[in-house]
């Protein structure tokens, strides 16, 4: 019988089989931020001992941190308290830190790829359950709790039960204005918040192999919001590419010898998994959600449910989630007044996302009742937008690039939403309060959100939609500023830093 490529990568990693228990799993790449570290670290102390490996360590400050005025002190004392933390951790145990200041800071889930860390066929955790964006190269990658961070740092290995395994097909060709996030909202809206639990996913089909690296990052990345342990798709020409030449990529001989093994990670034509979903690309729109948590989604266009369309054991959650969002059921979403709209986050915050939205706002004005947040995730991404002029597009539009950080996607920072606000928001999840206390969250794609930044509701981006000939896409229908600016778009590779290191 054929290997999934989970199975694959899984063997390869396994140290030692507990009889009916769990294995002894190998962990190639430990990320770890200022949240979920400063517990293990104390752990480690308390038993005298070090980190067993810290060049397979990873360190940046991403969730706490100010996105504007970051070379001033961090006002928050327990956030100043987390990283300065962090800081003094990284420096006793000889671990590299992409701190504040340094030319790779940004959110672990974004720096990781840009830099060449995460590859093909490994093993990656991180104290994030979002680590599950990696498994877009083809990565066995999911998050961990404090005292597993504490596990992997002392030995490198951790005790992990093999999850079951589903694949989700998606095949045929996806619809004008129809974006990654939106095959991930519309997967979830299907099976549910807790569809995937228990199962590691793998992702496939014709419509998956044609998304850039980018697009695959936003769809593992939300792996976890249905319940799954982890998302993956098989490596390919697209991941290759994107890969070579990246700072700590293979180079020369190494990188001969990586794609030898690299081109066999796919799962085999025979290979069996224990669940399987079918979804055709046609039938997905662009969605939003309505409600809070992930799976609470519909079509921008759709109705939210009425309450005798939800299961019996559901109601009670549903009526709580309206009213909490101040949303009636059976009522249309479009047309929705929002206050604020957010683009960031280990979702939706890469240079692609950024040149969708500059796209859609050029020459534009934001709405007045809008308030934007434009949050690159790394220093990279925020310095590649500068250089292509995305920076200015955003400027000419009424909002700004902020400085990279996990932001408004979750309320450990100074970028809270206000109380009863709505924002639309590019990130992961909508849970009561996770973008600051009674905050009201839609989540949607940078395209969905840009048409919110510039009308002030919620709208489909295909009615300002139109395709030309050369299948480019430009947009109609909006109030123009007064002079447009043209983006000038330069290599998907990440700015060339001099700096010397190896992971």
């Amino acid at each position: 019988m054929g290997k999934t490529l989970f199975d694959k990568i899984w063997e390869k990693h396994i140290v030692r089989s507990i009889p009916d228990g769990p294995g002894v799993l190998y962990i190639d790449k430990h990320f770890i931020h200022e949240v979920t570290s400063p517990q293990a670290f104390n752990g480690l102390e308390k038993r005298g001992m070090k980190v067993l490996r810290p060049q397979q360590v990873v360190a940046t400050a991403d969730h706490n941190v100010p996105t504007m005025q970051q070379h001033l002190p961090i006002k928050d004392e327990l956030s100043r308290k987390q990283v300065q933390q962090l800081i003094d951790n990284c420096k006793k145990h000889d671990i590299e830190l992409y701190g504040l200041g340094h030319p790779f800071q940004g959110i672990v889930h974004v720096i990781g790829p840009e830099l060449g860390i995460t590859q093909p066929g490994m093993t990656i955790v991180c104290g994030d359950s979002h680590t599950s964006t990696h498994g877009a190269f083809g990565a066995v990658a999911f998050g961990i709790g404090t005292s597993e961070v504490e596990m992997v740092m002392a030995t490198q290995c951790l005790l992990q039960s093999k999850p079951m395994l589903m694949r989700i097909n998606i095949e045929g060709e996806l619809n004008n204005g129809v974006v990654s996030k939106d095959i991930i909202l519309y997967i979830i809206s299907k099976i549910s918040a807790s569809g995937a639990t228990g199962y590691f996913v793998e992702y496939a089909g014709s419509a998956i192999r044609k998304l850039s690296m980018e697009a695959r990052m936003t769809i593992c990345n939300m792996s976890i919001e249905m319940g799954a342990r982890g998302g993956m798709i098989a490596p390919d020409e697209i991941a290759f590419e994107y890969i070579n030449g990246r700072l700590f990529a293979p180079s020369g001989d190494q990188w001969i010898k990586k794609m030898a093994l690299w081109k066999e990670l796919y799962s085999d034509q025979d290979a069996i998994f224990d669940k399987e979903v079918n979804i055709n690309a046609a039938d997905i729109e662009p969605m939003i959600t309505y409600g809070t948590n992930p799976g609470m989604g519909i079509s921008v266009n759709g109705r939210i449910p009425s309450e005798d369309q939800v299961a019996e054991n559901e109601k009670p959650h549903f009526v709580k989630s309206l009213q909490y969002m101040g949303l009636q059921a059976g009522a249309k979403i479009k047309g929705k007044k929002v206050d604020y709209v957010f683009i960031g986050s280990c979702t939706n915050s890469r240079i692609e996302d950024l040149r969708m939205v500059a796209s859609f706002v050029k020459g534009k004005k934001k709405a007045d009742n809008v308030e934007v947040w434009v949050v690159p995730g790394s220093k990279q991404v925020e310095n590649q937008a500068k250089e292509e002029g995305i920076d200015k597009v955003f400027q000419q539009a009424g909002f700004i690039l902020r400085q990279p950080g996990c932001s408004a996607c979750l309320g450990m920072n100074e970028d809270k939403i206000p109380a009863g606000k709505y924002c639309i928001s590019t990130s992961n999840r909508n849970f009561e309060g996770r973008q600051g206390p009674n905050a009201r969250t839609l989540l949607a794609s940078p395209l969905t959100a840009a048409v919110a930044a510039i009308t002030g509701e919620v709208g489909d981006v295909r009615d300002y939609l139109s395709t030309n000939i050369t299948g480019e896409h430009s947009f109609n229908n909006l109030p123009v500023a007064q002079s447009g600016l043209l983006i000038e778009k330069t290599s998907n590779s990440p700015l060339t830093i001099d700096h010397e290191q190896s992971h």
